[in-house]
């Protein structure tokens, strides 16, 4: 059993950074492949990014490659999510989730995860 607590949203400006957090609990956390999405109002959940358990590797959503950096400190079980040059399509509750089996391309999909965590709200303004 692993539970997830997201942390570090709140409200930027258009271009600003934040750096969300997400908290795991459970010894085996090194185990799991980690990923992040996001949804906006009248929106599907969307795949964001991912980290692999070692950290070697990572994936991005289009939409954010090159402004997001993912990754993540086992010795702490947290993972984290730097956002850069924040836009407006970005606002959304962003979620983190964890997944011991699935690889790429199957982590872009929800149902491949196993544990959730609550969502953390970001909002931009221009």
């Amino acid at each position: 059993q692993v539970q997830l607590v997201e942390s570090g949203g709140g409200l930027v400006q258009a271009g600003g950074s934040l750096r969300l957090s997400c908290a795991a609990s459970g010894r085996t956390f090194s185990r799991y492949t980690m990923g992040w999405f996001r949804q906006a109002p009248g929106k599907e959940r969307e795949f964001v990014a991912a980290i692999a358990w070692s950290g070697g590797s990572t994936y991005y959503a289009d939409s954010v490659k090159g402004r997001f950096t993912v990754s993540r400190d086992n010795a702490k079980n947290t993972v984290y999510l730097q956002m850069n040059s924040l836009k407006p399509d970005d606002p959304a509750v962003y979620f983190c989730a964890a997944t011991l089996l699935a690889t790429m391309p199957r982590l872009v999909v929800q149902n491949e995860y196993d544990y959730w965590g609550q969502g953390t709200q970001v909002t931009v303004s221009s």
